[in-house]
C-alpha cells in the first residue's frame, strides 16, 4: 500500500497556500481495482465503528464540508466513502441554489438548520462557502438577487472580509460546543473536468448530469481558481483545517477522503461506555422473563 499521509493535502493557516502548487493527481494508494475495492469496504467499516462510538459516547459530532467545481465528483465520493455507515448516524444535505425563504435570512441560516445532532456526521455537498465562493466570482448575485441593503454591497472586499470572518466564527462557535470541522476541496484539473463534461454529452445515460451551465462557468476557471484559493487562506484554521483532495482519479480521492475522516474522528477524546456490573446483573432476570414470553 501506498504513502496515505493526508498532512500534505491538510491546511490549517500555519503555512502559505497556493492552489497551483496543489496537486491535482497523485501516484496510487491501491494496486488493481481488487484492492481498491478492499480499501475502501476496510475504510468504511473504520468510519462506522468510530460513528458508533461517536454516538455511544454522545458528546461531539463531526461537520464535513465538501466543496468542488463541477464534475469534480462530490456526490460519487460522498455515496462511496459513506457506505457501510449506519444511515442513521449521517446527516446528507445538498446545497443547491438559496430559495425565496432562504434569501429572506442571513447567508448563514440555511446552513445552521442543517447541522448534525450529537453522536452523527454532518455532510454538506456544497455549503455556506458557495457564498464566498460563487458569489465572489459572479458578485452581481450580491448586488442583484440577494436583497442585502445597498450600502453593504458599496464596498464588495469589505463584505467577504466580514462573511470571511463571519464563517471564522462560525465553525470555531461549533468547535467549542463538540462539532468539529473538517473541509475537503476536491482539486480536479480543468483538462479532467472537461474530459468527464464530454464522457456525460456522449453518454446518453449520463445526459441527466450534465448542466449547459457547467460549460459557461469553465470560462471563468481562473476566477474560480482565485476565488479558492483566496478562501482556503481566510478560513483555513487548525480547528477547522482544510484537505485539498487531489480529484483527477476518483479512487485515489475517495481513499484520502475515508483516511482523512478516519484521522479526524480518531482524534475526537471519544470514550467507550464503560460497563455497569450492576446493571448487567440487574438486566440478567430479564432472560427468563423474555424466554418464558
Amino acid at each position: 500500500m501506498k504513502d496515505f499521509d493526508t498532512d500534505r493535502f491538510r491546511y490549517d493557516g500555519d503555512k502559505p497556500f497556493k492552489l497551483k502548487k496543489a496537486p491535482t493527481k497523485v501516484d496510487d494508494l491501491y494496486e488493481d481495482d481488487e484492492h481498491y475495492e478492499a480499501l475502501l469496504r476496510q475504510q468504511a467499516a473504520e468510519i462506522d465503528k468510530w460513528q458508533e462510538r461517536m454516538f455511544a459516547h454522545n458528546r461531539f459530532g463531526l461537520v464535513t464540508v465538501f466543496q468542488a467545481l463541477d464534475a469534480a465528483g462530490k456526490d460519487g465520493t460522498i455515496q462511496h466513502v459513506f457506505t457501510g455507515t449506519n444511515p442513521a448516524g449521517v446527516r446528507v444535505y445538498s446545497f443547491k441554489r438559496p430559495t425565496d425563504q432562504e434569501l429572506d435570512h442571513d447567508f448563514l441560516w440555511r446552513s445552521w438548520r442543517e447541522l448534525p445532532e450529537r453522536g452523527t456526521i454532518g455532510i454538506f455537498n456544497r455549503s455556506y462557502y458557495e457564498e464566498v465562493l460563487v458569489t465572489k466570482v459572479h458578485p452581481e448575485i450580491l448586488t442583484e438577487s440577494q436583497r442585502l441593503p445597498e450600502k453593504i454591497t458599496e464596498d464588495l472586499d469589505k463584505l467577504f472580509k466580514h462573511r470571511f470572518e463571519a464563517i471564522r466564527d462560525m465553525e470555531t462557535f461549533l468547535y467549542r460546543n463538540g462539532f468539529p470541522t473538517v473541509k475537503f476541496y476536491l482539486h480536479v484539473s480543468k483538462k479532467e473536468q472537461g474530459e468527464r463534461l464530454i464522457a456525460r454529452i456522449e453518454d446518453a445515460e449520463k445526459n441527466w448530469k450534465f448542466e449547459e451551465g457547467d460549460v459557461k462557468e469553465r470560462d471563468f476557471w481562473d476566477d474560480y481558481q482565485d476565488a479558492y484559493e483566496t478562501c482556503v487562506r481566510e478560513t483555513a484554521t487548525d480547528k477547522a483545517p482544510w484537505y485539498v483532495i487531489p480529484a483527477d482519479d476518483k479512487k485515489n480521492m475517495r481513499l484520502l477522503v475515508g483516511r482523512v475522516i478516519i484521522d479526524e474522528l480518531k482524534k475526537l477524546p471519544i470514550t467507550e461506555p464503560e460497563p455497569d456490573n450492576e446493571r448487567f446483573k440487574a438486566l440478567q432476570k430479564l432472560i427468563p422473563v423474555i424466554q418464558a414470553q
